[in-house]
């Protein structure tokens, strides 16, 4: 026994240290490609390629994996040595797109705008799409569907995806923040460069604080759009994030004569009739487009709520007026959203990427009774899941959790701008606020009456000025003239 003892640990460092040897020995690339994601419009200088990154870095035998790059050149002649590294949220979404735009984006007057597509999502190789879970989500919201059965659904299409892209050879431990980090690392490293920015938004902010914790050096400046903090747990606090952000646009509508004239009382009403219909559903009918049959919808609280989530910051002052409407039993816009149940399921893109950081970095911190509470502890929106993924669904998916440290805060003396709008239920501006503790250079700027993600509101492109005005002066407060010209919402009233 001994014998064999000794054997077994022999050849276990043996292979520690043969395979370290092997992780360091490999070396990034960065590979060019004339064959692009999406079509550049004619004059945008770039250059698209491939980074070419170990699948999983903490294990020794991991494959390699492609992550698509645009290298936009500045418009500038003269452009500022120090590029803007841009990746999206999700997790699970995909930067790409952004590549068709670029005539639009700011940043563009004074420096490089690199576009990072995070590991896993639409346009990687591999791509961890499932749809498998599309499916199920569109078959549980069928008007026909037998509600008690979409917990077995889900979790047989979680199961479903997980074999078909393990069996394809992907590690799905591979697929986390931290990972992504490091990406961002070796292509700096890759491109030569010596000093670069940072611009992020809701899930993409936590690969900025990463970055900013394990990898500082050559980081300038840091624009986090609606972050998220690590240390948030997030699944236990969004059913409250959302009412508190409702409470406060339907207080808006209360302060200001006209909408309170309009529409008085709003907010009691909204509230009552929420909870009245979580007890007494609303039966909604509805021609099903694809064979004109007539459907019968029975919708609660928590699927009427959506009269603020679905709303975008250029559809927020029609708010109170879509929520009156709604209280005088106008259901146009309610139906105008249940038709997207009968449109055919998309692909899953970017749903096992997000499985994964989901699996990995969130759902092991959360209280599973903080949870349960919060499922039930509001009457206007009594069953509303508090959790993006619940513990059946992450237990299949069987992807290590990540080390504690993933869930405290990040203390950094680099400059940050933090940018919140005040109606964001998604990442709210009191973890933006708390946040600053931490960052001992950081700015925050908040958009009166905006919601998630500023910096994409092209319809106002004022955070999108802040930001760039950030990245050239990163040590001063960003005061645009657009800001100071910016009012609290005109709500409509007609």
């Amino acid at each position: 026994m001994i014998i064999k003892s000794w054997n077994i640990l022999l050849f276990l460092l043996i292979s520690v240290v043969c395979t370290g040897q092997g992780i360091q020995d490999f070396k990034p690339k960065f590979k060019t490609s004339k064959k692009t994601t999406h079509k550049i419009p004619k004059g945008q200088a770039h250059t698209f390629g491939y980074l070419e990154v170990l699948e999983n870095r903490n294990n020794p035998s991991s494959k390699t994996i492609q992550i698509p790059i645009y290298i936009f050149k500045s418009r500038s002649d003269h452009p500022q040595p120090d590029p803007i590294i841009y990746t999206v949220g999700g997790p699970g979404s995909t930067t790409m797109p952004s590549a068709q735009y670029m005539k639009y984006y700011k940043y563009l007057d004074d420096r490089d705008f690199i576009l990072v597509e995070q590991r896993g999502n639409y346009y990687a190789s591999p791509s961890l799409n499932c749809p498998e879970w599309s499916q199920a989500l569109k078959t549980i919201n069928l008007p026909d569907f037998d509600a008690s059965k979409s917990d077995s659904l889900l979790t047989k299409a979680a199961k479903s995806c997980r074999d078909r892209l393990t069996k394809k050879g992907v590690d799905l431990n591979g697929y986390n923040t931290n990972e992504i980090a490091a990406d961002v690392n070796d292509l700096v490293t890759v491109l030569g460069i010596k000093h670069y920015n940072l611009l992020t938004m809701s899930y993409s902010t936590k690969i900025a604080q990463v970055l900013m914790r394990d990898y500082p050096q050559r980081i300038r400046s840091v624009v986090m759009d609606s972050p998220l903090p690590l240390e948030v747990n997030y699944d236990e606090e969004s059913v409250q994030n959302l009412l508190e952000s409702v409470d406060m646009l339907l207080s808006d509508c209360e302060a200001d004569k006209q909408c309170n004239s309009a529409f008085p009382n709003l907010k009691t009403r909204f509230y009552t009739y929420l909870t009245e219909k979580t007890k007494n559903p609303l039966e909604v009918l509805i021609e099903n487009p694809k064979n004109g049959k007539s459907e019968t919808f029975y919708l609660t609280g928590k699927d009427l709520i959506t009269v603020f989530t679905s709303a975008s910051t250029g559809d927020v002052s029609s708010i109170p007026l879509e929520i009156d409407n709604l209280l005088k039993g106008d259901l146009t816009s309610v139906k105008e959203q249940l038709l997207y149940v009968f449109q055919e399921p998309g692909n899953g893109a970017g749903v096992g990427m997000r499985l994964s950081v989901w699996c990995a970095e969130e759902h092991p911190f959360n209280s599973q009774e903080i949870i349960k509470a919060e499922t039930s502890n509001y009457p206007e929106v009594k069953g509303l899941l508090p959790a993006v993924f619940d513990d059946e669904i992450c237990n299949i998916w069987g992807v290590k959790k990540v080390p504690d440290i993933e869930n405290r805060p990040v203390k950094s003396d680099i400059p940050v701008l933090l940018i919140s709008g005040d109606y964001d239920n998604e990442t709210p501006v009191k973890w933006a606020k708390a946040m600053m503790t931490n960052l001992t250079n950081s700015y925050h700027i908040i958009f009166r009456g905006w919601k998630h993600t500023p910096t994409t509101n092209w319809g106002n492109q004022c955070a999108m000025q802040a930001a760039n005005d950030f990245f050239n002066h990163p040590f001063e407060q960003p005061k645009p003239d657009c800001f100071e010209h910016l009012k609290n919402p005109e709500f409509k009233t007609e």
